[in-house]
């Protein structure tokens, strides 16, 4: 499994709320991206509770079989919503702080995925991309059941307005999904920074360009930024194995 991590300010922003983890321990690997959420204070402390409980809890991980792979994230994200929510209503500064989340396990090419938030995970072959996580937001609520259109929500105004997030209440309920990843294939992580920048068709052009995957990731900070970059950027984009194993 080859990687490559970016995590970008963007053009607008005075602070970077977004960040990113990247562990391996034997077999299995933990990738994390947290969006502090933007117009709540204290974003980036949030972000940075979250990505630092995951650390801590996958440090103490030997071995997770399939089941227990979720298990695993569902206690893991639970407790750190919890340590969030409970640091914000003891420090004033901090009231009303959270972050998005999506954690993934991934074990030789199965992925185990946590979501909470509108930071997204794509799968991505030579011939398609799909998103596999659904957002949790107004908009996307307004999209499914069909009050408007994909193409409405680009510009509707509470478009970053989300209805579940980390930190933000006592309790929270994620989404889980599972990817087998196929040789060649690619797994995207990102906050919405890069995501409301470049259209699926855009970030799959760009990752399965015959490039070192270094340069693809710095081709997608790039273009964010000259689409505006009014967000941070960041992301984990993987690629799988390229025999089966």
């Amino acid at each position: 499994m080859r990687f490559t991590v970016e995590s970008d300010i963007g053009k607008k922003r005075s602070v970077n709320e977004d960040r990113t983890l990247l562990l391996s321990r034997g077999n299995l690997q933990l990738a994390v991206v947290a969006d502090g959420m933007g117009g709540h204070n204290a974003g980036d402390v949030a972000s940075t509770m979250a990505v630092e409980g995951f650390k801590q809890a996958f440090e103490q991980v030997e071995t997770l079989d399939r089941e227990a792979k979720k298990q695993w994230l569902a206690a893991t994200v639970k407790r750190v919503n919890k340590e969030i929510y409970r640091y914000s209503l003891t420090h004033e500064e901090c009231q009303g702080m959270g972050t998005t989340i999506i954690a993934a396990l991934i074990e030789q090419q199965h992925v185990t995925i946590c979501h909470v938030g509108d930071s997204r995970a794509y799968f991505i072959q030579a011939n398609q991309i799909e998103q596999i996580t659904r957002d949790h937001s107004f908009v996307n609520v307004l999209v499914e059941t069909g009050q408007i259109s994909e193409e409405e929500a680009k510009t509707h105004p509470q478009k970053n307005y989300i209805i579940k997030s980390l930190g933000t209440e006592a309790t929270i309920e994620p989404d889980y999904y599972e990817v087998q990843l196929l040789p060649y294939s690619y797994l995207l992580i990102c906050s919405d920074g890069l995501s409301n920048k470049l259209t699926p068709s855009e970030l799959h052009s760009i990752v399965v360009e015959d490039e070192l995957l270094q340069q693809k990731g710095q081709t997608l900070v790039r273009l964010a930024n000259e689409y505006g970059g009014e967000d941070n950027i960041s992301f984990i984009l993987l690629e799988a194995d390229r025999e089966e194993v």
